[in-house]
């Protein structure tokens, strides 16, 4: 959608959401494979991609339908898919080739309730550690986490910007009940910025595919403009072609890896609600988040002070972030629909005595305002008693 397009405020499901943010972020290719709760991303690229020059393909299965979406981004076309847990599993091992070979891309997961086929039509947020570390090996990611319909909007189009900006594979993480809900959502307009990768410049002898400057990130080749290149999953060289050498492999994974602290700035997003004057703090993301303001609300009325911090990038973790807003904290309730996940992160970064307890629920409904506040108001009591 161009820049200079009018704003248009429509009713859009969370999917449906995702599907127009891609297409406006310049998305022009998705390979997918059907499955709940996703499906209706698949189905809304089907009909707006053709009406744009883009490419739509389903494709055999979830493995293959990255692998399509690589060799897209690969010869210079933005491109995406999308899955739930059972998909986002069989996908790892090329969203690991993407890490690797720094192939721009994004990948959207909408949690349902497993393990296995699980409850394809529940929400779940046990997808946390599978999205960063779900392949092997030590790699980079970006997640994004949105709260909302519109969110999901602006967050795919984000996903796409920094998936070009840094060379990384971008996740689109949220659960059924965002997917499948409808609120209004301000489509296009000016202040939609799209950013496209770095290009490589004219061709010349002395061309190395992964070399880079003082930002890590390698300029990425555009087919047909003449330069020799090669692509690969082996760890490689600047070159692009493979090495056991162990200082360049140690130069390879450290460049990667700080890539994204170097970038930190540009990546991380989180949300910061009541904070200064709080005792207490409530950490929750996704439609998760959405019941904690619910309950801050109650809670503040009873004369609890306290404040929540969302995390909006999941991956890497707003370490700094959070832990400003923990500071002089008594206690951290950590709200979300899995047996334990993110509370893990949470304690790698709490504030001297602070007290960390965790609201779990999994049982494919989501965490209510009144279970939030109840939690808030037992925590309060145990620090009392």
């Amino acid at each position: 959608m161009p820049d200079s397009a009018p704003p248009d405020t429509v009713n859009l499901q969370g999917n449906h959401a995702c599907a127009l943010g891609a297409i406006a972020a310049g998305c022009r290719f998705y390979a997918g494979y059907p499955i709940t709760p996703s499906s209706e991303i698949a189905e809304r690229m089907s009909v707006e991609l053709p009406r744009i020059d883009g490419v739509f393909i389903q494709m055999e299965d979830e493995i293959a339908s990255i692998g399509a979406i690589l060799g897209a981004s690969m010869g210079g076309i933005k491109a995406m898919t999308a899955t739930s847990g059972p998909g986002f599993s069989l996908k790892q091992e090329n969203l690991g080739y993407a890490a690797g070979a720094e192939i721009p891309c994004v990948i959207v997961n909408v949690m349902r309730g497993g393990p296995s086929t699980g409850l394809p039509t529940r929400p779940a947020q046990a997808d946390v550690m599978q999205a960063r570390w779900g392949t092997h090996g030590d790699h980079l990611i970006v997640v994004i986490t949105p709260d909302s319909v519109p969110e999901i909007y602006t967050q795919t189009i984000r996903a796409f910007n920094l998936s070009e900006q840094l060379r990384v594979p971008v996740v689109m993480l949220y659960d059924e009940a965002l997917g499948h809900l409808i609120e209004s959502v301000r489509l296009g307009g000016r202040d939609i910025e799209i950013a496209d990768r770095k290009w490589a410049a004219q061709p010349d002898s002395d061309f190395r595919p992964y070399a880079a400057g003082a930002d890590l990130i390698p300029d990425m080749v555009r087919p047909g403009d003449g330069f020799r290149t090669h692509t690969t999953g082996l760890t490689h060289a600047e070159d692009g072609f493979p090495t056991q050498d162990p200082e360049v492999v140690e130069q390879y994974m450290r460049r990667i890896l700080d890539k994204l602290e170097l970038h930190r700035d540009l990546i991380e997003s989180y949300e910061a609600i009541e904070i200064d004057d709080a005792d207490h703090l409530v950490v929750a993301f996704g439609i998760t988040a959405r019941a904690a303001r619910r309950a801050l609300k109650q809670a503040r009325a009873q004369g609890i002070r306290v404040g929540m911090f969302r995390p909006i990038t999941l991956w890497p973790f707003p370490v700094a972030a959070f832990e400003s807003a923990v500071a002089g904290k008594r206690g951290v309730l950590v709200a979300e629909m899995n047996a334990g996940q993110l509370i893990t992160e949470i304690e790698r970064y709490r504030s001297g005595g602070c007290r960390i307890e965790g609201l779990n629920r999994i049982d494919g409904e989501t965490i209510t305002p009144r279970q939030i506040l109840n939690s808030i108001q037992e925590l309060v009591d145990r620090e009392h008693s």
